[in-house]
């Protein structure tokens, strides 16, 4: 068997890979640009495993060890660095590194996600970029209607309030943005609710989703997030774990002094820490539009 370090880069990748079998030990550096770590892995012809530190924008590279038969195992970045003993820090000595964890059993595997779980996290990510887009134009429009002294809240989105503000007697300028902004709002009402009706969809075909709907204040977009977010929940032992998971438990600095609590450091990215929390802010009964 092939067992493989890589530490990845997004322009190359440096590999240590040790042959089990012979002990023969190689060392190169694959550029991604001119197809040299395509060539490289297509060439491998035993079983291979390869291990990387969880990194952003190595979708082609999962995908291609997936056609090619080649075992992927993804590790905590935080814990392989936290194992690195010495301070030289270089290209070469990461991949020996990844490669010396794999081969004492102490590599720290993670989850990922399945690629359709992470097509479907797109469907959300599309969806909140869509909705913040709107959010924008509405308040630029509204700020159009308060300068010429209509405040109409969420009325202005009415049939009455589209046609007081179109109405309203503007500068030319002034005008024009008005009009390119309805346009745009115009655009964006259909497939926002295309998008709406897909993650309701998605959700329905989730049992763990259709649970989390069953509580006050629990939506198909926050339901759907935690289920991609989350994954097996048998993986955490504790609810605690889930917290610690999602980055919401607060900082404590205790040590030598006074108890102080600081603000949490997030782990994840921000669409989720968005969107997740929005169930527990609602009180029972509530409804939420999510």
């Amino acid at each position: 068997m092939l067992i493989i370090g890589c530490d990845f880069h997004s322009r190359f990748q440096q590999v240590a890979m040790v042959d089990t079998e012979t002990g023969e030990l190689v060392e190169r550096r694959l550029e991604h640009g001119n197809g040299e770590a395509k060539k490289f892995y297509a060439e491998l012809h035993k079983a291979v495993r390869v291990g990387m530190e969880a990194t952003g924008y190595a979708q082609w590279f999962e995908q291609m060890l997936a056609r090619l038969g080649h075992e992927l195992w993804v590790g905590d970045a935080a814990e392989i660095g936290a194992a690195m003993v010495r301070k030289q820090k270089t290209d070469s000595r990461d991949a020996l590194h990844i490669l010396d964890l794999m081969l004492q059993n102490r590599f720290p595997q993670i989850w990922i996600p399945s690629p359709g779980e992470r097509d479907l996290r797109q469907l959300l990510r599309h969806r909140h970029k869509m909705v913040c887009l709107r959010t924008s134009v509405r308040n630029q429009l509204h700020a159009l209607a308060m300068g010429q002294g209509v405040y109409r809240k969420r009325k202005l989105w009415a049939a009455g309030g589209r046609r007081e503000l179109e109405a309203l007697a503007l500068d030319p300028w002034a005008s024009r943005r008005r009009q390119e902004l309805l346009e745009i709002l115009d655009r964006l009402d259909p497939s926002l609710a295309e998008l709406e009706r897909a993650v309701a969809r998605e959700a329905e075909q989730r049992p763990a989703a259709r649970r989390l709907m069953e509580q006050p204040g629990v939506g198909p977009v926050t339901a759907l997030m935690w289920v991609l977010t989350i994954g097996p929940v048998e993986r955490f032992r504790r609810s605690k774990q889930v917290v610690s998971y999602l980055g919401l438990n607060p900082r404590e600095s205790s040590s030598g002094g006074p108890f102080t609590s600081k603000a949490p450091t997030a782990s994840l990215p921000p669409l989720p820490l968005r969107l997740l929390p929005g169930g527990a802010n609602q009180f029972p009964g509530g409804s939420c539009t999510r």
